[in-house]
């Protein structure tokens, strides 16, 4: 027999919006990051804050939030606008994670329109390049980004998965990547005038803010692509590309979103760490939750508590072969400390808080074969190192 829904934690206090924390008493959440709410809640014209199970302290603004406002504030966005995760199928003959890994290509070098203007992975470009912002192109960024080559491993819904085109043993590329300088531009431009402040020309700000959400959407296709190709797979249309950063008009409202996906009838894959499984959910969050769902499974540590914990008990060696047999292709070791899946809450706790809450049913789990951060210059092709330094010596 089902269990009811867990009760939600509504924070008392004297602020003007309401605060609600979908999360159990079983979960991780830092004080700092409810403080980080109740100060959104107290910000001119803020109705109500839908904090997620993966909520932790951001820069300025809770991450793992989702904040409606009558007052557009580009803030509670943040700097990487558009930044999401896509899922793409992918085809191939035999998925050995030590020859695969070693395939990947260098995605810290952009692709240039006219030096790599032969790229095959162009051809998912259909339109123009949103706001003609052409640095960066194709890479992944640093972070919790990454571009992961997974496999379909428990299914919940057959149903769903089939309807998807997936089913149990399929592999595909779960890309996690924004809009790599184009919405720091964006919001730098508005904070060195306004601060924290609202934006003084809404329509002007979500003009240039759509432009950085469509090309999140466009990298995310050229990340998979590439790897695609490099794998020596076609590429193929995503069957998950949603937005985890960013601002709708909603019932005629301002919705901000950082760090929490929408959560009104779409499928989102909700990413673990690298050495556990991702979740497909079917999300479904009403108006209490600010139709949103959590977006992964959120920082336990910051930054330098990891580094410096997993130091102590970690070796480099075994952060490049996860839990679940993965591998890890990361060159910058201090990346690999930070990201390592003991920095973040466990993905179970943060999924099982969601079908507790009715906010999302799990679909299908992505187990990884070959995660993705930086290319570790070592193990890349003696052709693809001699590309990487005539491009980087070009920029």
């Amino acid at each position: 027999m089902s269990q009811p829904p867990l009760p939600r934690v509504v924070l008392p206090g004297s602020t003007p919006a309401t605060v609600t924390v979908f999360a159990s008493p079983a979960s991780w959440i830092e004080s700092d990051a409810v403080a980080q709410c109740r100060q959104v809640a107290a910000l001119d014209g803020m109705i109500h804050v839908a904090a997620m199970p993966d909520l932790h302290p951001g820069k300025g603004a809770p991450i793992g939030a989702a904040m409606s406002s009558t007052v557009l504030y580009p803030f509670l966005v943040g700097s990487d606008i558009g930044c999401g995760i896509a899922v793409f199928p992918i085809k191939l003959k035999r998925a050995v994670p030590e020859k695969l890994a070693a395939r990947f290509p260098d995605l810290d070098r952009p692709l240039d329109p006219e030096r790599d203007a032969d790229d095959p992975a162009w051809a998912v470009l259909t339109g123009d390049i949103p706001a003609g912002h052409v640095d960066g192109l194709g890479t992944v960024g640093r972070g919790n980004h990454f571009v992961e080559l997974a496999r379909i491993g428990t299914v919940f819904e057959p149903g769903h998965t089939s309807q998807l085109g997936l089913s149990v043993g399929d592999l595909v590329l779960v890309v996690h990547s924004g809009s790599r300088g184009l919405g720091e531009r964006i919001l730098r431009a508005h904070t060195e005038i306004h601060g924290a402040g609202p934006a003084a020309d809404p329509a002007a700000y979500l003009a240039m803010h759509d432009d950085a959400v469509r090309w999140g959407s466009l990298n995310r296709r050229l990340l998979a692509a590439r790897v695609a190709h490099a794998l020596g797979a076609e590429p193929t249309e995503p069957v998950v590309d949603q937005c985890h950063n960013l601002v709708e008009i909603r019932d005629g409202v301002y919705l901000h979103r950082k760090g929490a996906a929408p959560g009104d009838g779409r499928d989102v894959l909700i990413a673990g760490t690298r050495g556990t499984p991702s979740y497909l959910v079917a999300a479904h969050a009403g108006p209490e939750a600010n139709h949103s769902v959590a977006h992964g499974a959120g920082r336990k540590m910051s930054r330098a508590d990891a580094l410096r914990r997993g130091r102590a008990k970690h070796t480099v060696e075994e952060l490049r072969r996860t839990p679940v047999g993965s591998l890890v292709v990361c060159g910058d070791r201090q990346l690999l400390f930070e990201e390592a899946p003991t920095a973040y809450k466990r993905i179970e706790q943060v999924i099982a808080d969601l079908v507790e809450h009715d906010l999302a049913t799990p679909v299908a789990t992505t187990v990884p074969l070959v995660t993705y951060k930086t290319p570790d210059v070592g193990s890349m092709p003696q052709r693809d190192r001699r590309d990487d330094r005539r491009g980087r010596g070009r920029r």
